[in-house]
């Protein structure tokens, strides 16, 4: 299991557009991928999962990956939060 705390820059935080390309990124890993925000554990395959995290622009969440191929996941998921999931920042 690997796991790394990330900021979300983007302005809107996780809604829809960016929540659906968080999903997109994380599906293509057999890894289970979750990620925590405060009190909540969500799926990262899920885009009703992460909607429901209510995660906003400079929250921090940790991304948290566990499977054969979960340090290529995690890097993923990372580059693609860090990089604002597809929105100009």
């Amino acid at each position: 299991m690997v796991s790394q705390r990330v900021t979300v820059i983007n302005e809107t935080g996780l809604h829809l557009k960016p929540a659906a390309a968080f999903c997109r990124t994380a599906v293509e890993y057999q890894a289970v991928i979750t990620f925590t925000f405060g009190d909540v554990t969500a799926n990262a395959k899920s885009v009703l999962s992460v909607l429901g995290a209510c995660v906003k622009c400079g929250d921090e969440i940790e991304i948290v990956c566990q499977g054969p191929d979960e340090a290529e996941a995690l890097k993923a998921l990372t580059e693609a939060v860090e990089g604002g999931l597809g929105e100009t920042v």
